[in-house]
């Protein structure tokens, strides 16, 4: 059975191509495919590549390496594929837990509706109606991933839709501007804050009555700035390493409070004090620059059916059809070093591990992700040690509303996106909070999915909300945006919140990351690799296509005796996938 579907062309510029898809098994993405192709013995074969751990990172690169006719192993401790990029319907999601500190589920009982509503109380559908992602980073048009997944012909089996609008909330310190809310545990009020939306470029911003003919000369000046900043290295990098805010101020006369636009697309984790300048202005650019790529209105699309764990599975999947052997449920539980005889009389140094079901295989390389740490004794390969990590606090969030004032229209003729983002300035927490020692608390974004996305039913939407964990900072921030945000967004009639999923990701700041653009060996002579944690931005960082990349160099070059790699991720059409009834 085929579905026609409305999706974001990678290959061509226009929102409007259509493709054709088989829709069984996309309701739950974990379970849309299962690849455990099991030899009699897997000890029997000397293996080229063993990879721990099918996130996203791990499952390109067993994909970069399938082409190339070597023998990989690709193997999760996990029962299922994603690892800490997985997706979830609602019995499953407890499965996160290994993953994460702090995990929490909580959801609304039939009888805790009946109790709280005279009338039918919406409620949840059954589990595998959604799909709740644990990476729903955005990926920007000018992102070097989206052209990776048209050369490596995976967009195939790929869908992707439109971020639309991004919005700010402002909140009303107005005392008597208040409206009941019964989800509000901690009061019986809600201050009545506002939405409005970013611009989305010069014609927005001069048409924006709000602001007056100065401040919008000023703003017009740094978008033309920040459009072409590289080639003005003079006006920025003696603020490099100060507060993007002090220079927004100092050279281009923008107050704090027309500052906020800019800081909400930098997609910055930080307070603006503690937003450097050389990590902003890339940010703002990228956001800038991908609007109108694929479309009028927006700059960011997101993955159907999960966020990146569809691009972790379908990676997957083409690994298997190219000859890749997965194993679930069995990680590594040792690794040792040994040197075998091989049928040539040649002696090659094999790594021999033990794999999590008892059994004992041998391989040339072995790749992990620190998360995972595979057999290596709390050894970080790739110089993130665990001090090095940040913590973001993230929930989840199911709500009975479709919230489609959210998604309004991105031009004539164009279709209704199914992402948005809110954003939660430091400022507004901090006023919102009353609490003296937050008064520098980090901004809360929340990406909202409609029911476009295939994460949930029609009706309801997911609302994915993040905050970086600092002194003073828990979860109950984060409840505390979504449940303005729903007086704002819906009025009098706030949606219900059906499920919430709180937990902590720890991994590795942007900052951090930029630092790491290819793995490092434990040892040169193991060849050992180890990947650094998911990041823990807004949006994805292509900076994980470099380290893969380098990764996949290391590998190449080693079992091909220094011979020629190749072209990474350049793969010509296969036979696609047979649908169904086919």
């Amino acid at each position: 059975m085929k579905c026609k579907v409305i999706v974001v062309s990678l290959v061509s510029s226009s929102i409007n191509a259509s493709f054709d898809f088989a829709n069984e098994g996309q309701a739950n993405s974990t379970s849309f495919f299962r690849f455990e192709k099991r030899m009699e013995s897997l000890s029997e074969t000397i293996w080229d590549v063993l990879i721990s751990g099918t996130g996203l990172q791990q499952s390109l690169l067993a994909l970069a390496l399938s082409r190339s006719g070597k023998k990989i192993l690709h193997v999760d401790r996990n029962d299922y594929y994603g690892g800490p990029d997985a997706a979830f319907g609602l019995q499953e999601a407890e499965s996160a837990a290994p993953f994460f500190s702090n995990a929490s589920i909580t959801q609304e009982t039939a009888a805790d509706a009946a109790d709280s509503h005279a009338s039918p109380s919406p409620t949840l559908s059954f589990s595998r109606a959604y799909s709740l992602s644990l990476s729903n980073q955005l990926i920007y048009a000018r992102s070097r991933l989206l052209p990776l997944l048209v050369s490596s012909k995976l967009y195939h089996q790929l869908e992707f839709q439109a971020v639309g609008s991004w919005w700010i909330y402002d909140a009303v310190l107005d005392k008597d501007k208040v409206i009941s809310s019964g989800n509000d545990e901690s009061s019986s009020s809600l201050q009545l804050g506002t939405l409005r939306r970013v611009p989305t470029g010069r014609e927005d911003l001069f048409a924006d009555r709000s602001i007056d003919l100065r401040a919008t000369r000023a703003l017009g000046r740094f978008l033309k700035f920040v459009g072409d900043y590289e080639n003005h290295q003079d006006v920025w990098e003696p603020y490099g390493s100060s507060s993007v805010s002090n220079f927004l101020f100092e050279r281009f006369a923008i107050p704090s409070a027309l500052q906020i636009p800019i800081l909400a697309i930098s997609g910055s984790v930080h307070t603006p004090g503690k937003t450097p300048t050389a990590s902003a202005l890339p940010r703002i650019a990228r956001h800038l620059r991908s609007i109108g790529v694929f479309g009028p209105g927006f700059g960011a699309v997101v993955p159907k059916w999960g966020g990146s764990a569809e691009i972790a599975q379908v990676a997957c999947r083409a690994s298997a059809v190219g000859g890749g052997v997965y194993v679930l449920n069995s990680g590594i539980e040792a690794i040792h070093n040994q040197t075998s005889p091989v049928t040539s009389g040649n002696v090659q140094h094999l790594i021999r591990v033990r794999l999590g079901n008892g059994e004992e295989v041998s391989t040339r390389w072995v790749v992990g992700s620190e998360i995972e740490d595979p057999g290596n004794n709390n050894e970080h390969a790739s110089g993130t040690s665990l001090d090095d990590q940040v913590a973001c606090l993230r929930s989840i969030y199911i709500v009975s509303s479709p919230l489609a004032s959210l998604f309004p229209a991105l031009g004539d003729g164009s279709t209704l996106p199914a992402g948005a983002v809110v954003y939660f300035p430091s400022s507004t927490m901090s006023s919102l909070t009353q609490h003296h020692d937050l008064e520098g608390c980090p901004p809360v974004y929340i990406n909202v999915h409609s029911s476009d996305t295939g994460e949930c039913p029609v009706g309801q939407c997911v609302l994915y909300g993040s905050i970086q964990d600092e002194v003073g900072v828990d979860h109950s921030l984060l409840d505390l945006a979504v449940r303005r945000l729903l007086v704002c967004a819906n009025g009098e009639n706030t949606p219900e919140i059906l499920f919430t999923m709180r937990y902590t990701q720890h991994s590795v700041g942007s900052r951090q990351l930029s630092d790491q653009s290819e793995p490092t060996d434990i040892q040169d002579k193991r060849r050992i690799i180890m990947l650094p944690p998911p990041s823990s931005d807004l949006v994805f960082d292509d900076g994980v296509l470099d380290r893969v990349r380098g990764a996949w160099e290391s590998i190449m070059g080693d079992i091909g005796n220094g011979s020629p790699v190749g072209d990474f991720m350049e793969f010509e059409d296969r036979e696609r996938f047979p649908d169904d009834g086919d």
